[in-house]
């Protein structure tokens, strides 16, 4: 098992703009999980980018890649402006590829600030709450799927029942998560920790509103897209609020959107997905 979530992120340089994966989370189901993509492939395209930090990626999971296979990261350098650099990447394994991705990169620059409040009402401190992995041996449902130090992500929802529970809800839900272990001061490795954790749970705030669970053995949820926007800096190995709503669901697919805050109520990124939430006949 993998120390340091940076270690995962790290991705090795086969030629000009081509990568490969050095290690992956381990899976019991042998599915690569979209998180982890997700953050090699930032790691990837900022690794071809100078002086310049990632703002926004947009992402399609294509494919299902499989976690026993190393993943090649080939990135497009489309455009180098004067003010902001666009990357274009594709995962692939086996010659298929299961993933692509547009990133855009920023010099840093001044400009007008605003944020929406960080909600406060409620809302526990982290230490005051269960991770997973405890939540999931108090509901008998122990197995690597909720083995959060697979992850190496210190992940502890507000609403507990929100992750786990089958009740009919609101479309709405917030975690607390942070990196384990601490992470270097290198800002790009932050972007990518939180690129990685923020696919986690996130589909899962579309079936609020419906009695089944995220984890229903008649269920097959799958990310189709990943958004994801960067506003501030922020560290990831600290307590960060993920703060998820879902406007829609419709046609077998859930429509959900994030935001991220640091304990200090500081909006450090948003993100958007949709995913496939299929009921399977039993």
């Amino acid at each position: 098992m993998l120390e340091k979530l940076s270690k995962l992120l790290d991705v090795e340089e086969l030629d000009r703009n081509l990568f490969r994966s050095r290690h992956h989370v381990e899976n019991y189901r042998k599915v690569l999980f979209g998180g982890q993509v997700l953050g090699q492939a930032l790691m990837a395209a900022t690794r071809t980018v100078e002086g310049r930090m990632p703002h926004s990626l947009h992402a399609y999971f294509l494919r299902p890649g499989s976690s026993e296979l190393p993943v090649i990261y080939d990135v497009d350098p489309i455009r180098d402006g004067g003010s902001f650099t666009t990357r274009r990447v594709v995962a692939k394994q086996k010659g298929r590829a299961i993933f692509n991705m547009s990133a855009s990169f920023q010099i840093s620059e001044p400009g007008f600030d605003h944020q929406v409040d960080m909600p406060t009402t409620g809302i526990p401190a982290p230490e005051s709450l269960k991770n997973t992995q405890q939540l999931a041996q108090e509901a008998g449902l122990v197995s690597p799927q909720h083995d959060q130090r697979r992850f190496m992500i210190d992940f502890r929802p507000v609403d507990p029942h929100s992750y786990f529970g089958a009740e009919v809800r609101e479309a709405r839900c917030m975690f607390w998560l942070r990196a384990e272990g601490e992470m270097s001061d290198d800002p790009l490795e932050h972007r990518c920790a939180l690129c990685y954790a923020s696919d986690m749970a996130l589909l899962g705030t579309a079936l609020q509103p419906h009695p089944i669970s995220l984890f229903d053995p008649h269920l097959m949820p799958a990310s189709l897209d990943h958004a994801m926007w960067f506003h501030r800096d922020f560290r990831a190995d600290e307590w960060l609020l993920y703060v998820t709503d879902s406007p829609s669901a419709s046609g077998a697919r859930g429509f959900c959107r994030g935001q991220i805050f640091t304990r200090e109520g500081v909006l450090v990124a948003s993100t958007a997905q949709e995913g496939l939430i299929r009921q399977i006949k039993s």
